[in-house]
């Protein structure tokens, strides 16, 4: 199961997420729910570093599926709107009854 926390302040401003696992929902190079969840992800990660300004942090280990992304600060307007399409994309795929056991979205107040 692939695992994503979001962290966000008690104000509701995102201060980074973390991902790890991989979906099983098929084989390595077939499974279409981590790819999915991959293309979402790297697209967030990519659009936030190359449209914005914002300082951040980012440690991937594609072996395990794990990322860790932070932000240096609170998250300008569209880095947070980046993120915010990020997880609306993670959001469909979890709420699909056929891909809702491979992954689950976690939101934790820091």
């Amino acid at each position: 199961m692939i695992r994503v926390t979001i962290y966000r302040t008690g104000r509701h401003e995102y201060t980074g997420f973390d991902m790890s696992g991989h979906a099983g929902y098929d084989d390595p190079g077939k499974d279409i729910v981590c790819a999915a969840v991959s293309a979402l992800v790297i697209n967030a990660v990519n659009s936030i570093e190359h449209f914005t300004d914002d300082e951040t942090s980012c440690v991937s280990d594609e072996e395990s599926g794990e990322i860790t992304f932070r932000f240096s600060q609170i998250p300008s307007h569209d880095a947070a709107l980046l993120l915010d399409s990020m997880i609306l994309g993670l959001e469909e795929i979890e709420e699909n009854s056929e891909y809702e056991s491979y992954i689950d979205i976690i939101f934790k107040e820091v």
